[in-house]
């Protein structure tokens, strides 16, 4: 009954090794019955290298993440120097939080993640800039990752690179990759979202910060000026001051020296006002001691002079002395 069975149905095996020898007698192998079983011997052993070679082949990719299943990545640039976005990007890989993802409906915020230096969850950065990673092993079937499922590990990596001096560019990737069949689940976009938004928050803090300090900094700095300004305006107003003062001196001086050169008094007791250089001529007026002549005309005995309330005469120089 079994041979009949097998005679009947053919396994599949059979039917290649028979697909096999018709072949090769179609091109002119002969067709005996040793030389049948001959070829089916070679075909079998061929299958069997081929079904070996592809289960080894199988086997590592058992045991090591699937590549290419990567998303696109999160990429912004941002106006912001490397050294700003190093030290924000610092403070997130230090708050041990995966944002964006959760295992637990009744905790949304999933703790326990660490820094790394490298991991194999994500294929060697093969370009520009600095890269480091965050972990969170032990996850289970966590949130926002595409067809996750069991128990895994979940990986963000941030690449930074510089533009310019002011520019910087910034790339986030989160991937989970099962512990058992090494399966690789991209995000789908909220947790690299959720990481940039927190670090968008922490950039932006910071920049107000260094932005009001720089602020006070040149409130300070205009005080500063203004006082400076103000003392500089005091000491040459000061200056112009004691430059007046002493002009003014100088200017008293002259003028006291002119009127020594140009005035005399009357000595007491008195004397008369004459109309002529002569003790003889008539008299003017009588001046009182100590009346303060201008000399209009000088002489060798007598000045020509003018009183006060505007009177011209000739008075003796024995008459006069210099003002005091």
């Amino acid at each position: 009954m079994r041979q009949k069975v097998h005679k009947d149905f053919p396994s599949w095996s059979r039917v290649q090794s028979d697909y096999v020898v018709n072949l090769f007698v179609a091109r002119g192998f002969p067709r005996t019955r040793k030389s049948r079983l001959a070829l089916s011997r070679v075909w079998r052993s061929v299958a069997a290298a081929c079904a070996f070679s592809l289960f080894g082949a199988l086997l590592p990719a058992a045991r090591m993440p699937q590549r290419g299943s990567e998303g696109p990545g999160f990429v912004r640039e941002l106006a912001a120097s490397l050294s700003e976005v190093q030290q924000v990007l610092d403070d997130l890989l230090q708050d041990q939080t995966i944002h964006g993802t959760y295992i637990y409906d009744k905790e949304r915020t999933l703790l326990g993640a660490k820094v790394v230096s490298q991991t194999p969850l994500f294929e060697r950065w093969k370009g520009a800039g600095s890269v480091y990673y965050k972990i969170r092993p032990e996850a289970i079937a966590p949130r926002h990752f595409i067809d996750s499922a069991d128990q895994g590990t979940i990986a963000v990596r941030y690449v930074v690179t510089s533009v310019d001096e002011n520019r910087t560019r910034l790339r986030i990737d989160a991937v989970f990759v099962e512990n058992a069949r090494r399966t690789v689940h991209p995000s789908d976009g909220t947790v690299e979202a959720s990481e940039f938004k927190v670090f968008q928050e922490h950039l932006q803090a910071m920049q107000l910060d260094e932005q009001e300090a720089l602020d006070a900094k040149r409130r300070r700095d205009g005080i500063a000026l203004a006082k400076q300004t103000l003392a500089l305006q005091h000491e040459d107003e000061s200056t112009r001051l004691s430059a007046a003062e002493s002009s003014n001196q100088d200017l008293e001086q002259r003028v006291h020296s002119l009127r020594q050169q140009i005035q005399r008094r009357v000595k007491a007791p008195g004397t008369n006002l004459k109309a002529a250089p002569f003790r003889s001529a008539a008299n003017v007026t009588n001046l009182s001691a100590y009346t303060d002549v201008v000399i209009m005309i000088i002489t060798p005995r007598w000045y020509g002079v003018e009183t006060p309330d505007g009177q011209r005469g000739w008075l003796p120089l024995d008459q006069l002395e210099s003002l005091p």
